[in-house]
């Protein structure tokens, strides 16, 4: 009672405070803080030099460029073009419009490694897409450039889902309010429209970066998997969990734990800026 005295001092039509916050307090636990601190303690039956000098070897570290840069780039083209999806999908009413609405969700239906063997057909030297980019000298299938593609593919539902609901909700009057007022099209997108679809399209981001980090299935098909060219954090952990190298696995999963979660971090606090900006 003491809990729910100094936490909620006003009305709610959900009672019980205590008793929801303790479920709901227990549930993270068993989902999400058990396992984690089981990989920080599993991590710790190696000593302090042993810990870097796997995490720092240079297979390692290849992986951890690859992982988090292929992540990074392919959030960053799925917020361009899932804002644009978006966009499209809310304010155009075009013949198939549904069909493509639900092509949207179909990473999320997807088996990854349906995914991924469709992606390795599609983009191989004698694939549908392949085959032309082959003469150019771009190679997608088994480089690092397949790895982000296949990123890219499952990203993109993360961010056209999260900001498609803000858009619905935005009422086209403003665009016609700031266009009355002498804005461009690109003053009132800019000035107008971005700032209240950023706080979700910043979400719509580190959904497609997260998942982008722990994706698997479709990228080892796609990937190649060469040791220091397009092998991926996920695939090196589990090589040596299947070498029964459980410390090393969760010393690599530790890094990438911490990487992600301030990452992370500093995507919510750039959320709480440009919230805090839109109150003033």
């Amino acid at each position: 009672m003491i809990l729910s005295k100094t936490l909620l001092r006003r009305h709610t039509v959900l009672p019980g405070f205590d008793l929801a916050l303790g479920l709901t307090l227990t549930y993270l636990c068993l989902i999400v803080l058990i396992p984690l601190s089981a990989t920080f303690l599993r991590s710790t039956e190696l000593t302090w030099d042993q810990f870097i000098e796997v995490v720092t070897s240079p297979r390692v570290v290849a992986s951890y460029k690859l992982t988090f840069g292929a992540s990074l780039l392919a959030a960053i083209i799925n917020g361009v073009f899932g804002l644009l999806v978006a966009w499209v999908l809310v304010r155009y009413d075009f013949f198939g419009r549904r069909i493509v609405d639900a092509l949207v969700d179909l990473p999320f239906a997807l088996p990854t490694a349906v995914a991924g063997i469709t992606l390795t057909g599609l983009y191989s030297a004698n694939g549908w897409i392949g085959q032309y980019l082959e003469p150019l000298g771009i190679k997608v299938s088994f480089t690092p450039v397949g790895v982000f593609v296949a990123m890219t593919f499952i990203g993109l539902p993360f961010v056209v889902r999260t900001v498609q609901p803000v858009l619905e909700d935005m009422a086209s009057e403003l665009e016609e309010a700031a266009a009355t007022l002498g804005a461009s099209r690109w003053q009132s997108f800019t000035k107008v429209i971005l700032p209240i679809l950023m706080p979700a399209l910043l979400t719509g981001f580190a959904l497609a970066f997260a998942r982008a980090l722990g994706e698997y299935g479709s990228i080892i098909f796609i990937a190649g998997n060469m040791p220091m060219v397009s092998e991926i954090t996920p695939l090196l952990i589990i090589t040596k969990l299947e070498q029964y190298d459980y410390a090393g696995a969760t010393s690599i999963a530790v890094v990438m734990l911490v990487m992600s979660f301030i990452m992370l971090l500093a995507i919510n606090g750039l959320q709480a800026w440009t919230r805090k900006r839109q109150g003033k």
